[in-house]
């Protein structure tokens, strides 16, 4: 008798994603950086860290890694991280690391971070744990790093990406696969195409005890008032399926978004004079999305965060672009200024 079905769903898509970190780590392996590799020696098995904070999405998730990845040569270790943003916490990561380590993970550790207050509690607790998760990632060695988003958390982003009216990329959600410092394709998310049902009944089944948050039910968060009011509201209105439309939403913007990403990179080249500025001619010629894109850019390379940078503000810069009537610079995050200068963007540190 084979396992219950929500167990081989979750073990099947964390197999899916270790194959692929195997096949990276043996493309990589052919590459050796220096010539001291003797092409006899056969490479260390690569490790892969599970994140887990305790909750169903994530303990099914470990038990998954725990399951498959002996079956592949591929060592599979933990990491939980304290936030210390609820009595008691310090004890909860400890207990969670036990867990871990009864699952048969190795090397598992909890990690304590500070949370600062940029972005608001929820971007600053999610840059401290991705920030905790780089460090273990790259003290261990890790290969990859798995995260145990769902469809239902894709739909949510996609939602919360609307509302703030953030464009194209935004819509686009989480990724399959994406990159820490110096690592491209670090974090590996296997669970974006199951519901997190499917994660809850793997783990009653498996008798896996679950700790649930209790900031995941705070209205007081944005996220926790989406999923338990906003996404309930829609599917009443519109009937089920939201979710999963929601996430198809984000594949199919990802997609474009990449494209037009590609394009503007290509592009840039050839809006910049011989000493580097930005042409505004040159600039105004483009389609809207592709001169976006490489103001944002700009941006970024001049010192303004990501993560503090919005559509408003690159749509003040695209004005100086769009419709220059002779206005003064424009202030970014990070004490960046644009202003136009002779017939070129400079986009600079203030």
């Amino acid at each position: 008798m084979g396992p219950h079905p929500a167990v081989a769903a979750i073990r099947l898509a964390v197999r899916r994603v270790l194959h692929d970190i195997l096949n990276d780590h043996h493309a990589s392996a052919d590459r050796p950086a220096s010539g001291e590799q003797s092409p006899h020696e056969r490479p260390p098995s690569p490790l892969v860290l599970v994140a887990c904070s305790g909750g169903a999405d994530s303990m099914a998730l470990a038990s998954a890694l725990a399951f498959e990845a002996p079956k592949l040569g591929i060592r599979a270790g933990g990491v939980t991280v304290d936030h210390g943003l609820q009595p008691g916490s310090d004890l909860r990561a400890e207990e969670v690391a036990l867990r871990l380590r009864e699952l048969g993970l190795d090397p598992v550790e909890s990690t304590a971070v500070t949370v600062g207050r940029d972005g608001g509690p929820e971007a600053a607790a999610r840059d401290a744990r991705y920030a905790a998760l780089d460090a273990a990632a790259e003290r261990h060695g890790a290969a990859a790093v798995l995260l145990g988003h769902t469809r239902d958390d894709q739909a949510e982003t996609v939602l919360l990406g609307l509302a703030r009216g953030s464009g194209t990329r935004s819509l686009s959600g989480m990724a399959a696969v994406s990159g820490g410092p110096g690592a491209a394709r670090r974090y590996r998310r296997p669970f974006l195409e199951l519901d997190r049902q499917i994660a809850r009944k793997a783990c009653m089944v498996q008798s896996l005890p679950v700790w649930d948050d209790p900031h995941n039910t705070d209205p007081a968060y944005t996220r926790s008032r989406l999923r338990h009011e906003g996404l309930p509201a829609l599917e009443k209105a519109l009937g089920k399926g939201v979710v999963e439309a929601l996430a198809r939403t984000a594949q199919l913007s990802r997609d474009d978004a990449d494209a037009l990403d590609a394009w503007a990179r290509q592009a840039e080249a050839s809006v910049r004079d011989a000493v580097g500025l930005l042409e505004c001619a040159k600039l105004y010629a483009l389609p809207p999305a592709v001169r976006r894109r490489i103001l944002r850019q700009a941006a970024i390379e001049a010192g303004a965060p990501a993560g503090s940078l919005f559509a408003r503000h690159i749509e003040e810069v695209d004005r100086l672009i769009t419709g220059w009537r002779g206005q003064g610079a424009i202030n970014l995050p990070g004490k960046v200024v644009a202003q136009r200068q002779g017939g070129r963007l400079v986009i600079r540190q203030g």
